[in-house]
């Protein structure tokens, strides 16, 4: 089963919290962080991890071209291209895993409507002062 992507999930976090990620952020820069801000983070790694994927698999197809000869140094860049296209593919596959998961077990919660049968708040009261029948000094 193929991982969500960066924009499903961003997708899935303007759902949650009924607003557009830009919102979000702002929203989150201003409060302390909470599981808002958890997600977004998320998001920014794996969106992050996204694009490191498409430019390591651009660098290494380029490396590969078939007119190229691959000597000792271009060995090396292959061989560092290759490690840094799978180090984003494992942080993309790990962060996509971990963002659905948390996404999956939050809920948009309505809030209730006012029923006009509901029964009035009860207020506590404090006891009544005790008085005593004799006079004061």
């Amino acid at each position: 089963m193929p991982h969500p992507t960066s924009t499903e999930i961003a997708g899935r976090i303007e759902d949650l919290y009924g607003a557009p990620l830009a919102a979000l952020e702002s929203h989150a820069q201003d409060r302390p962080p909470g599981m808002l801000s958890a997600l977004l983070g998320m998001h920014d790694t794996l969106a992050f991890a996204e694009r490191s994927i498409t430019v390591h698999r651009a660098r290494l197809a380029q490396l590969v071209q078939p007119e190229r000869q691959i000597g000792t140094h271009e060995a090396s860049h292959l061989l560092d291209c290759a490690r840094r296209l799978a180090e984003a593919v494992a942080v993309r596959d790990a962060q996509a895993s971990s963002a659905s998961a948390v996404l999956q077990s939050l809920g948009r919660v309505e809030s209730p409507e006012p029923s006009s049968a509901a029964a009035p708040a009860v207020v506590p009261t404090l006891p009544a002062p005790v008085t005593s029948a004799a006079p004061s000094r």
